[in-house]
C-alpha cells in the first residue's frame, strides 16, 4: 500500500499505525474506489497463515524496498542496509486509490522478477511477531497485489532470511512492463486523497540517497517527473 507525504513541505504521512489498525485506510479506499477489490480479514490472514508456516518460532525480519523504508509503521528492534536477488523496484502496480483515482489509477512500486534491490531489513521480536505483522498485513496485502515470499538479505554481518513482497503477476492490477513516457506521464498527473504519485516517487529517492542508495532507474524517472512537472501549460 502506497504511504502519505513526508517531503517538500508536504503534509504528514497518512498511512499511520493508528489508521492501519483502526480500519481507516481500508474504509479510505472503499469510499473512494466501491468497486475496489480487498481481502477478506479470512483470506488476509490465510496469506499470513501459509507464510508463517515456514517461521522458525524466533525473531523475523521484513524486506522494505519503497514506503516502508521511510514510514514501516511497524515496530522493530533493528534495521540493516541489505540487498536481495532475482527482484528489482518497478512501478508495475495501479492504484485507483490512495495516490490515483479511478478515473485515472497511480503506478506503485513492487518487486519484480529479475535482477536485484537494495533495501531495508527490519527486525521483529519475536514476542511482537503476530502483533507487527498483523499491521504490515493489514497495509501491505489490503488487495492481495502482493505475493508474501520468503527471501534471502545480504547484509553485514549476516545474510537474514526474511518476508519481502513481491508482485503476483495473476492480479487484475499488474500494470506489465509499461513503457517510460506512460509512466513518467502517470506519476506526474496521478493523485488521491493521500497524495500525489510524484511525492511517493521523491520521498522513496531521497530516502533511498540517505542510505547510500543509487538506484539509478528511480533517480532518472525522478529526474522525469519533476521536469513534466515543471513544464508550464500550453
Amino acid at each position: 500500500m502506497d504511504d502519505g507525504n513526508d517531503v517538500e513541505g508536504f503534509n504528514q504521512p497518512a498511512i499511520t499505525r493508528e489508521a492501519i489498525r483502526s480500519g481507516a485506510i481500508a474504509e479510505l479506499v472503499k469510499q473512494q474506489d466501491p468497486d475496489f477489490k480487498m481481502l477478506s480479514e479470512h483470506e488476509r490472514q490465510a496469506t499470513l497463515d501459509k507464510t508463517l508456516a515456514a517461521w522458525d518460532g524466533g525473531d523475523i525480519w521484513l524486506f522494505g524496498y519503497g514506503s516502508l523504508i521511510w514510514n514501516p509503521a511497524f515496530h522493530y528492534v533493528e534495521r540493516r542496509l541489505g540487498r536481495i536477488h532475482g527482484y528489482h523496484r518497478q512501478f508495475c502496480l495501479w492504484t485507483p486509490a490512495g495516490r490515483g483515482s479511478p478515473d485515472f489509477p497511480g503506478l506503485m512500486l513492487a518487486l519484480e522478477h529479475g535482477g536485484s534491490c537494495q533495501g531495508i531489513a527490519f527486525r521483529i521480536a519475536a514476542d511482537k511477531v503476530c502483533e507487527e505483522l498483523d499491521i504490515v498485513w493489514r497495509r501491505e496485502m489490503i488487495a492481495g497485489s502482493y505475493r508474501p515470499v520468503w527471501t534471502t538479505v545480504h547484509a553485514a554481518p549476516s545474510p537474514v532470511r526474511a518476508i519481502a513482497f513481491v508482485m503476483d503477476r495473476t492480479n487484475h492490477r499488474y500494470a506489465g512492463r509499461l513503457p517510460d513516457d506512460q509512466i513518467v506521464d502517470t506519476l506526474a498527473r496521478a493523485s488521491g486523497p493521500i497524495g500525489r504519485c510524484a511525492d511517493y516517487l521523491f520521498s522513496t529517492v531521497e530516502h533511498l540517497a540517505e542510505l547510500g542508495i543509487d538506484d539509478h532507474r528511480l533517480t532518472h524517472l525522478a529526474g522525469l517527473v519533476r521536469a513534466k512537472l515543471e513544464q508550464k501549460p500550453a
